[in-house]
């Protein structure tokens, strides 16, 4: 008689450990194909009654948007950049030069054949999370602003953690996030003209709570 293979060759606790463990992602999968699902669908009995529970879930991490698409797709080249506010460990304070993170991402993904996900989104869709929850004053709208905030700040606080950008014994104190907006050229066979000059959008200083901020994050 021919062994048994796959799970099939395991004793019998390790069987129903792994029976239980494909059950919670089989769960987990079907809860989050469903949470998708009224995401996007039209605006319905279960979406009015249970829309916090569902916006909970896909925010900020699973968001779903048509920029890819026409007619208006993303034509401009947005950089994040961040700089900080440090208090030394002998009481004085200084100021960083601004750490481009996203051309950090870039350099990460540059000949990857398999760049993990947080290299290619988490960045650019916190940042994106973070305009589409604020006015045109910066002023957060409800509770997603608040939120959008909190994890922009803790993703730039986690970067300059890994650049090291407060010393031994430093603490972060500020941060202070900012875009450099560049237009993508039209092809030359298009009439468009779009400006070629590079455009800020500067955030306001964000304290950086104290459990958070000494010697950087990890």
């Amino acid at each position: 008689m021919r062994p048994g293979s796959g799970v099939a060759a395991l004793s019998l606790p390790y069987q129903v450990g792994a029976a239980a463990v494909l059950a919670v992602v089989a769960v987990v999968a079907c809860v989050h194909l469903g949470m998708v699902f009224l995401h996007v669908a039209p605006s319905n009995t279960l979406t009015r009654q249970h829309g916090r529970a569902v916006d909970e879930w896909i925010y900020p991490e699973f968001e779903q948007n048509w920029k890819l698409f026409a007619p208006n797709p993303l034509q401009q080249n947005i950089a994040v950049q961040v700089r900080a506010e440090i208090r030394t460990s002998d009481g004085a304070s200084r100021t960083t030069g601004w750490y481009d993170l996203s051309a950090e991402d870039g350099r990460a993904i540059d000949g990857n054949p398999l760049p993990s996900h947080t290299q290619q989104n988490e960045l650019r869709r916190a940042f994106d999370f973070y305009g589409s929850s604020h006015d045109a004053a910066g002023r957060p709208m409800g509770l997603r602003g608040a939120l959008a905030e909190q994890y922009l700040r803790r993703i730039v606080v986690l970067r300059l953690g890994r650049d090291h950008a407060a010393g031994p014994g430093d603490v972060l104190a500020r941060v202070q996030v900012r875009s450099l907006i560049t237009s993508v050229p039209p092809p030359r066979w298009s009439g468009e003209k779009v400006s070629d000059k590079p455009a800020y959008r500067q955030l306001p200083w964000w304290t950086v709570p104290a459990g958070k901020a000494a010697g950087g994050v990890r």
